[in-house]
């Protein structure tokens, strides 16, 4: 029988945390955490492609109440929104926040306060909005929010452009991961992020993250406690290629894949530099998106107010 306990309740027990810590902020010093491996010594206040360097910056934080069914129960998903990102695509909806840089510098400490906050207001989880730059300062801080008594789960909210070797870091201390898989084209990924290497980065993320804590678990309450919930954004005219997306889960990773595949696509902050994506998703783009999801054995969904499956 599985732990209701979150899994980092355990690393904090044994060291395993600790070392996690130490090993994350060595990483620092000449970063590679994630694929663009800027190679910058961020210790020192150096910042590469995410702008960021010794400490996190936070954007927002709160209940979210607009997040997937299973991690927004009764009381909200407990969002934390760090500013500034590794991927920047150009249609990012959160263009003041990745690319512009709205928020505010946060102290380990600081972080964990919010964490807490979060819990004591009821959320049901913690969840971290890109994440992959900061691996660090969540782990720093963790350690002096467990101490405080944080006991909900974790949801790493990412982008999808993620090591494995970092990925491999956070094993252990997330229950949840929720990636986005964006693209499967490489032009497309980069012209819209400049990261060809996008696709090929995100199967193995996807891969390593469902290795872990496998498929996403809803309690009977409704609430989602460990696994994987993959998010996928359909684009215009078919530019993300989602039947390939879908096909590759279905068949890479597991058919009993949790996946909201996402509706709410507009041209924001600099969509218009790429071809196909200064206009608004249509309502035939994404029947197709759903329909290819069903044809290619992706029943699992989420959509506001639970999870409904293909007959």
């Amino acid at each position: 029988m599985q732990s209701s306990e979150p899994a980092y309740k355990k690393a904090f027990k044994t060291g395993s945390l600790q070392e996690k810590i130490t090993r994350a902020n060595e990483i620092l010093e000449s970063c590679d955490l994630c694929p663009r491996r800027c190679g910058v010594d961020r210790l020192s206040g150096e910042t590469g492609i995410c702008k960021t360097a010794k400490k996190a910056f936070i954007s927002s934080y709160g209940p979210h109440f607009g997040e997937e069914s299973p991690l927004v129960g009764s009381n909200g998903s407990g969002t934390i929104f760090f500013t500034h990102c590794n991927l920047l695509c150009l249609f990012c909806q959160n263009y003041d926040i990745s690319h512009e840089g709205c928020g505010e510098e946060a102290s380990d400490q600081q972080l964990a306060s919010v964490m807490l906050a979060l819990q004591n207001q009821g959320c049901h989880n913690i969840n971290f909005v890109t994440p992959s730059h900061v691996v660090p300062q969540i782990l720093s801080a963790l350690k002096i929010a467990v101490k405080g008594g944080l006991n909900i789960p974790l949801v790493y909210n990412t982008g999808g452009y993620d090591r494995v070797e970092t990925l491999k870091l956070l094993e252990g201390v997330f229950d949840i991961y929720m990636p986005d898989f964006k693209f499967w084209n490489p032009e497309i990924a980069e012209s819209a992020c400049d990261a060809k290497d996008y696709p090929e980065v995100a199967r193995r993320a996807l891969a390593e993250m469902h290795r872990q804590v496998g498929d996403l678990v809803i309690d009977a309450a409704g609430i989602a406690r460990r696994g994987v919930l993959i998010r996928h954004l359909v684009l215009p005219q078919g530019i993300a290629n989602t039947r390939d997306i879908m096909r590759f889960i279905a068949t890479k990773i597991s058919a009993d894949s949790y996946v909201n595949i996402m509706s709410q696509y507009r041209p924001c902050g600099r969509a218009a530099e790429v071809k196909g994506l200064s206009e608004h998703l249509s309502q035939a783009d994404y029947r197709q998106a759903l329909e290819a999801a069903k044809q290619e054995g992706i029943t699992r969904l989420d959509r506001p107010g639970g999870v409904f499956l293909f007959r």
